[in-house]
């Protein structure tokens, strides 16, 4: 079963948090703190494998979370560090943002990608002794590891895509170049999902087609097998567009491939420009008087600088040829594309270095929120003075109070952060 666009979702591990220890050992009367940090949490790693040709695996299972962080512990024990959760895709597939349809990273292009972090491990209280403060009842919490709902596309890696309505002769023409098996019959929609195979095309050269289903008017709106798997085609680096030219068909094949043609531009406009072999099949069932009704493809392929090729893969008539001219045309074409990254996280709770906060007034109320205040809170002992003396200098260094002011704030006025109150004292 061929299965090529999944939605699932990933959440990667939170960081552990930091301990608070204070080192007691016999004879030594001033042990001072010795808690140590958490644990880092676990990536989500993308691996491509060029073994695997579908998304199946991900039809049942949808979710992914990598392990947390440990804790830290006394004596100054780091925390283990979460397991990675590691998500083998085809080589091809194309990670996007769900939300915003924004490609991430195309696997094309790498072996392995981090998509997304762990939290870090929070700092024990072994790192808040000062002078001042030499016994620090406080530490921090882990940082929360990344989450996201990630669409994964698969677009399949072939040099030269067979394209043209059903029943013209695309999966027989694979069979006979590659080892590949497709289904063959004659009705419409006999190739169902995409098939590949490796063409050897002598001295050392061989490159990679791809039979794409589903092509008739309308693919591109949803029609037929629709566009489904026109996504396919976006990589190939040269189109071998296949007619039948046999009388028995009873089309005009100049008017089936300005409708592929039109199909293509519909959906991706570049794809209609990609350089195109034509490929007139079933050419043994032409006899000589039909040769008069072909001029009008000759024109056309020649009007449009293409090569036109007649075949037959019943008795291999020109199957040679037309390896030896995709061959010929691939080594002069750049290299299959591969999809530039064009997200980029703004949210503040992925964000790493993001300090922003809200303030709102509710009645007589402020409310202040911000996901980074939220993490620092996680490490704030409020029954300890040192402790909540450091999340007020914590306020006042990122401009929260500031900013409190500027609302217009006074003397007396309650401030409510994530359900921690207090009346506010300039």
């Amino acid at each position: 079963m061929f299965f090529d666009t999944v939605k699932i979702y990933c959440k990667a591990g939170d960081g552990g948090a930091g301990s608070v220890s204070f080192r007691r050992e016999k004879y030594v009367s001033h042990g001072g703190p010795d808690g140590g940090d958490g644990g880092n949490g676990g990536n989500v790693v993308f691996r491509a494998d060029d073994g695997a040709t579908t998304l199946l695996f991900y039809k049942y299972k949808r979710k992914f979370r990598a392990a947390d962080g440990g804790n830290g512990e006394g004596g100054k024990r780091h925390g283990a560090n979460g397991e990675d959760v590691v998500l083998t895709v085809p080589r091809g597939t194309v990670i996007k943002d769900a939300e915003s349809g924004l490609v991430i990273q195309d696997m094309n292009a790498c072996d392995e990608f981090v998509a997304l972090k762990g939290g870090r491990g929070g700092w024990g209280n072994k790192h808040f002794a000062t002078p001042t403060r030499q016994i620090p009842r406080f530490a921090k919490s882990g940082m929360k590891g990344e989450e996201r709902e990630l669409l994964l596309e698969l677009k399949m890696i072939a040099d030269v895509g067979l394209v043209g309505l059903p029943n013209v002769g695309k999966s027989s023409i694979l069979s006979v170049i590659s080892e590949s098996k497709p289904k063959i019959a004659n009705y419409e929609f006999t190739t169902l999902e995409p098939s590949l195979g490796v063409v050897d095309a002598g001295d050392g050269f061989s490159f990679v087609a791809a039979d794409i289903p589903g092509l008739i008017e309308g693919a591109s709106e949803g029609i037929g097998l629709g566009h489904k798997f026109l996504r396919h085609v976006e990589r190939c680096r040269l189109l071998i567009h296949v007619v039948d030219v046999s009388a028995e068909c009873g089309r005009d094949p100049v008017e089936d491939i300005k409708l592929i043609n039109a199909e293509l531009e519909k959906y991706a406009p570049e794809l209609a420009s990609r350089p195109q072999i034509i490929v007139g099949n079933k050419f043994d069932l032409v006899i000589e008087e039909d040769m008069d009704r072909l001029k009008g493809l000759e024109k056309y392929a020649s009007d449009n600088g293409q090569q036109l090729i007649y075949v037959s893969t019943a008795t291999g008539h020109n199957v040679k040829k037309m390896v030896n001219t995709a061959a010929g045309m691939l080594a002069a074409l750049p290299p299959i594309p591969s999809y530039e990254s064009e997200y980029v996280a703004d949210d503040p709770a992925i964000s790493r270095g993001d300090r922003s906060f809200t303030i709102r007034r509710e009645n007589e109320l402020y409310v202040v929120e911000g996901d980074w205040i939220y993490n620092v809170m996680g490490s704030i002992n409020f029954d300890d003075h040192e402790s909540l003396a450091y999340f007020q200098k914590v306020l006042r260094n990122n401009g929260v109070f500031k900013a409190l002011e500027d609302k217009g704030v006074t003397d007396g006025d309650t401030v409510s952060i994530y359900d921690f109150e207090f009346e506010y004292i300039k």
